[in-house]
Order: C-alpha cells, then sequence, then structure tokens
C-alpha cells in the first residue's frame, strides 16, 4: 500500500502540472481563454497511451550494469524524463515562444501518459486480487493528493520566485517516485510475456471483444467515455474560472486547493469503505448523482461572487464528490481487466477515460467565452446525464459487488 502511495503520487503530478500550473502561467503571461482551451489538446497522449501501451507490455529496458526488469526499468525511464520536461517549462517564455511551450507540454503529457501505462500495470500485477480495490483506492487518494504541489504550492511560490525556479521544484517532487522504484521488486508475471509485438497487440484486444461479445464491448467502452464527461468539462478550466472570478493566487492555492486536499481524502476513503458495503454497482449510481450536484454548486458560485468561504465550501465538496466517483469507477475499470494483458487492457479503459479532458475541454475555453460561466457550468451538469443512463445496461442498481 506504501508502494501504491509513492507510485499515485508520482503519476499524478505531470497531469495536474499540466492542468492546474501550466494554465496559471500562461493566463497570467496574458495567452487568452481560447488558446489556454486549445492546449487542452497538447494532453491527447493521456488518450490514445493505449497505442504504444503493447511496446511496454513486449520490450524490457536493459541496461549494461543494472536489470531492472520490465516494469521498473520502463517507470525508472518515464519518471526522469517527466522530471526533465516539467523543470524545462520555466527556461521558455510564453509570449515569445508560445510554440515551443507547446511542444513542451506536449512532451510532458507523453512521459507522463507512458508512466501511467507502466505504473497501472505495475500495481495490478503486484496486488493480490484480494487487494485490488483498497489498492486502487489508496493509488486515486495518492493522485489526487499531487494536485497540491501544481496546484497550490507551486501557485504560492509564483507570486514570489521566478517561473524557472518554480517548474525547478515542481519537477523535483518526481523524486520520491524514481527513488521507491531503485529499491522496490519486480511483481511476479501473470503468465509469459508477449513473444512478439503482433502477440502484444491482437491478444488484449481480441479477450476484451470475445468476452461478452462486440456489443458489450461497445457498452463498456462508451460508458468510460461518458461517466466522468460533465465533471471533467467543470474543473477543466477552475483555476481560470477562480481568477476570472475576482480570486487572487494565493487565494485559490491557500484556500481552493487546501480544502481540496482534505476534501478528497475523505471522499476516497469514505468511497473505497462504502463501496465494499454496497458494491460497485451501487457506488456508480450513489456516487454520479453527487458529482453532478457538485457541479451545479460551480454555477452558484459564478453567481455569488469571489466569496472564500463560498468557494471553501463548493470546491471542497466538488473534489469530494470525485473522490466518491474515483473510487467506484477506477473498481470498474479494475475490474474489467484481465491480469494476463494488463498494460493494454488497463491503457485503453483510462485513455478513453481521458477522451472529455483533452477533446471536449479543448472547445470550453470557447464555450465559456460565447455563453458565460453559468450557463457553462448547466451544460456540464447536462452532459452527466448520458453516462448515468448507461447504468441500467452497465451496473443494473441489484447487481452485486
Amino acid at each position: 500500500m506504501l508502494i501504491c502511495v509513492f507510485l499515485g503520487f508520482t503519476s499524478g503530478l505531470p497531469l495536474f502540472t499540466l492542468v492546474y500550473l501550466v494554465q496559471a502561467w500562461l493566463r497570467s503571461e496574458g495567452v487568452n481563454l481560447k488558446e489556454i482551451g486549445l492546449f487542452a489538446l497538447i494532453q491527447f497522449p493521456y488518450t490514445w497511451k493505449f497505442v504504444w501501451a503493447p511496446l511496454m507490455d513486449r520490450y524490457v529496458p536493459r541496461l549494461p550494469f543494472w536489470r531492472p526488469g520490465r516494469r521498473r526499468g520502463w517507470m525508472l525511464a518515464t519518471q526522469l524524463l517527466v522530471a526533465g520536461a516539467i523543470a524545462s517549462l520555466g527556461f521558455v517564455s510564453p509570449r515569445e515562444a508560445i510554440w515551443t511551450v507547446a511542444a513542451l507540454t506536449a512532451l510532458v503529457a507523453f512521459f507522463g501518459a507512458s508512466q501511467d501505462i507502466v505504473i497501472d500495470a505495475y500495481r495490478r500485477e503486484l496486488l493480490a486480487d484480494t487487494e485490488q480495490g483498497l489498492g486502487n483506492a489508496v493509488h486515486v487518494n495518492a493522485y489526487k493528493v499531487a494536485a497540491l504541489v501544481p496546484g497550490s504550492l507551486s501557485l504560492i511560490l509564483s507570486d514570489h520566485l521566478p517561473w524557472t525556479a518554480v517548474f525547478a521544484v515542481t519537477g523535483a517532487f518526481m523524486l520520491p517516485g524514481i527513488v521507491l522504484t531503485l529499491v522496490v521488486r519486480e511483481p511476479q508475471v501473470h503468465g509469459a510475456p508477449p513473444k512478439n509485438l503482433r502477440e502484444a497487440i491482437v491478444s488484449p484486444l481480441a479477450e476484451f471483444v470475445s468476452r461478452d461479445g462486440l456489443a458489450a464491448a461497445v457498452l463498456v467502452l462508451s460508458f468510460v467515455f461518458l461517466y466522468k464527461l460533465g465533471d471533467t468539462m467543470a474543473t477543466t478550466l477552475s483555476t481560470s474560472f477562480f481568477l476570472d472570478l475576482g480570486f487572487d493566487k494565493t487565494q485559490i492555492g491557500v484556500i481552493a486547493k487546501t480544502t481540496a486536499f482534505w476534501a478528497s481524502l475523505a471522499g476516497g476513503i469514505i468511497g473505497g469503505a462504502w463501496l465494499v458495503k454496497i458494491g460497485i454497482a451501487r457506488g456508480l449510481w450513489i456516487f454520479g448523482f453527487v458529482q453532478i450536484l457538485s457541479t451545479l454548486g460551480f454555477a452558484w458560485l459564478a453567481k455569488i461572487g469571489p466569496s472564500p468561504a463560498a468557494l471553501a465550501l463548493i470546491y471542497g465538496f466538488e473534489t469530494f464528490a470525485t473522490g466518491l466517483t474515483l473510487a467506484a469507477f477506477t473498481a470498474y475499470i479494475a475490474s474489467t481487466t484481465d491480469p494476463r494483458y494488463t498494460a493494454t487492457q488497463f491503457a485503453l479503459f483510462t485513455s478513453l477515460a481521458s477522451v472529455p479532458r483533452t477533446l471536449a475541454s479543448a472547445a470550453s475555453g470557447f464555450v465559456v467565452a460565447k455563453i458565460g460561466w453559468f450557463d457553462y457550468f448547466l451544460v456540464c451538469a447536462a452532459l452527466a446525464a448520458p453516462g448515468m443512463l448507461l447504468l441500467p445496461k452497465i451496473a443494473p442498481w441489484r447487481q452485486p459487488g
């Protein structure tokens, strides 16, 4: 479980750097909302990581003086690359070299997505079946805790230090994960690794489609895409929303993100414990409705204006709801994954779940500019409905477990 804590934190850091810190950096440097929204497209590696996941199942990184194994080797390589890419952002000016910024953030996304592939596979192979629920809940909590660094500490530092130092400090938070990778053991392999690249690509997909038929597979993929669509769109421009509402960066860092830390932990812990009693199916139903209510809270904040108390309450409730839904959603994804094809199937499901964050979120800046923040959050709440409507087929209320 301690391994899950460190790797969950390491996994979340690059994504939250892109979502929170880079967004605040671009906005502070005068980049407009439309361009910031388009920057979400750079996160496409999180959507398409299943494409190269078979390579990480098939090949084993080797060094002349060290044989770390398949999972540890890929973890170390991607962690070092993420740290270097984040630190390099501080040496570029968005006003003078916006395309260089775009290239560097794309590298952060690519290396971060690749790291997610191998960390998900490592966790699935490391934990026994009876430990998967708890392990995934711990991982999700640590993943959310990582948001405190780029979303809180780094924002506060940016009011007092140059951006070069801010991004260097942020990148340095990859070190605990790097050290852990050097000392942990390689997990037990479930069956022989793929003998060739064709086997690494075809077998995981064939197993998923043949399990319950093509129609059932399409239904599962549709649900994975739609379930968190509205919530993801509501939070993708949250930092810009808070800044436009009149909060300064220190208020956002101290009030919103610190509140989010405790609320996220509470949501993950309560969600994980509650799932043991009510099962994944009912968890998806109950937590899904809570998620919709949390999105409507943003609309209320847009109406009342920059109230620190309301910011703490509404953002705390939103992150609490996200903790609940992530616990159920991640448990559902794990339950659909065959341990023989860990990296590729896990990457496929999590890639699809990230599509709203990249494709749909890219248009969010244009939507806000046209209809305003209040109506935007009403639209986000409505976008949660399609995923909920699939629940009777995906996870019937009376379904056990």
